[in-house]
């Protein structure tokens, strides 16, 4: 027989629980401004907070300052590359556990093998669909 109380942190908890996946925060590293505005829409519409950075070259301290829950990091930026970044963030100890998901246009094998050798989480070839993206974002979240 389950009690009043039990029944009320029962729904306690699942709430929290939606609250911590609504609170999620991902940061977009992206030059694109059609990309950006697409998947910071899908996101936000899930209950992802949002923030984006366009420029390679303070791409790493943006992440250090912010300390996303994820990152989507496009590969190829102004001022520096997404691989160049993801290497920087894997060898520093306080970014190296965020997971990544990595965007390109250039799907090739070799594009793929670096972003896995560097540590990339998931990688992923432009174009994508919204419901793709937001998928992958869940899994490397752990949600």
């Amino acid at each position: 027989m389950t009690n009043l109380t039990d029944r009320n942190a029962d729904q306690a908890a699942r709430e929290q629980g939606r609250t911590a996946r609504l609170s999620r925060q991902v940061l977009l590293i992206e030059d694109e401004p059609n990309i950006i505005e697409a998947i910071s829409f899908i996101l936000s519409r899930d209950g992802w907070t949002v923030s984006t950075h366009s420029n390679g070259e303070t791409a790493v301290e943006t992440v250090q300052r912010i300390n996303p829950d994820v990152l989507v990091l496009d590969v190829m930026l102004p001022g520096r590359s997404g691989y160049d970044i993801l290497q920087d963030l894997r060898a520093d100890p306080a970014t190296r556990d965020i997971p990544v998901l990595m965007l390109t246009a250039r799907g090739q094998k070799n594009d793929r093998e670096l972003a896995e050798r560097l540590g990339v989480s998931k990688f992923m070839t432009k174009p994508f669909s919204n419901a793709e993206v937001l998928e992958t974002l869940r899994q490397i979240a752990g949600d």
